[in-house]
């Protein structure tokens, strides 16, 4: 059985200036931001950046990991303020308004949430989806969500939601209204 060594100091201090950088050039660029510039802005070489990252989407999410888990764990703050209908409709409120502040979050949940199988390999799918599960399941219970409904779709829906919006104005102003038109859709 292998031990898992703990970083090096250099490696660690490395590892911190990429997620800076990363985080940097993925609000000014997007997801498609260019991973030689985020290894140039952190210092160092695109192998340290490999290393440390051997794909693009493994650095989106070290890089907004964080901001998932806080959307997640929102999920249970607004279960025990709101009844459930309501908390699921705030949560993917804040969800898609989440996705389209924060460039390359969108492209992250998106590919979470492209494959069913898939959503369960990442941890910030993970968390996705187990929130997600937790708030359908208490509106199915409410009565106010179809039975028949997945959490997969609703998350998928949800990204769909924030796509029309962000293309009507760029900014979200329109993800209420297109909530409040699927939940419409969503209710038994």
């Amino acid at each position: 059985m292998s031990q898992v060594r703990p970083m090096r100091a250099d490696a660690r201090r490395n590892y911190e200036r990429l997620l800076k950088a990363a985080a940097v050039a993925f609000a000014e660029h997007g997801e498609n931001a260019s991973l030689d510039d985020i290894a140039k802005r952190a210092g160092v070489g695109s192998g340290t950046l490999y290393r440390h990252f051997p794909t693009r989407q493994a650095l989106l999410e070290a890089a907004y990991v964080d901001r998932i888990e806080a959307i997640a764990a929102r999920a249970d703050e607004l279960a025990k303020e709101l009844p459930p209908g309501e908390a699921l409709v705030e949560w993917l409120n804040e969800l898609c308004a989440g996705t389209i502040q924060v460039r390359g979050m969108k492209a992250l949940l998106g590919s979470a949430v492209t494959d069913g199988s898939s959503l369960a390999v990442t941890a910030c799918g993970t968390s996705m989806k187990e929130a997600a599960g937790r708030l359908v399941e208490a509106a199915q219970r409410e009565g106010t969500l179809r039975e028949d409904l997945e959490p997969i779709e609703v998350l998928r829906l949800a990204h769909g939601v924030a796509t029309a919006s962000e293309l009507a104005d760029g900014r979200g102003e329109h993800i209420r209204r297109y909530l409040s038109l699927l939940t419409d859709g969503l209710r038994p």
